[in-house]
């Protein structure tokens, strides 16, 4: 799990908060290997767009009330190295995060980029 002001906030509210760490991904096949890993995903899983959409629609995968955070991180090489790729599994995250409404429960997903779920050094002046 990420650790960060963020992540520490919304796990103290009773959220779930997950890390998915994309770095060293280059390609779909990592992508959802890592999926699988860090969203602890179930045996059926298919590895491709529709099973991941499916999957993370599912209520009995999805966020327990009140909600989960996923941190999505070490992801800017596989958005560089396959933009289209990256631009579907995008969208699939996006659809799921509108997808809990209905169950009374929130799926947040959260974009890291650098170094960002840390509080920022003290800047002078």
């Amino acid at each position: 799990m990420t650790r960060g002001p963020l992540a520490e906030v919304c796990h103290a509210a009773g959220w779930q908060v997950s890390e998915l760490n994309l770095s060293g991904v280059l390609d779909k096949a990592g992508f959802m290997a890592r999926c699988v890993r860090a969203l602890d995903l179930p045996e059926w899983f298919g590895r491709n767009w529709d099973a991941l959409a499916d999957v993370l629609g599912d209520p009995d995968w999805g966020p327990a009330t009140p909600g989960r955070l996923l941190v999505v991180s070490g992801w800017r090489p596989y958005a560089r190295a396959r933009p289209a790729e990256w631009e579907t599994a995008q969208e699939i995250l996006e659809a799921a995060s509108g997808h809990y409404q209905q169950f009374d429960a929130t799926l947040s997903v959260v974009l890291v980029l650098g170094g960002s779920d840390q509080l920022p050094p003290e800047l002078p002046g």
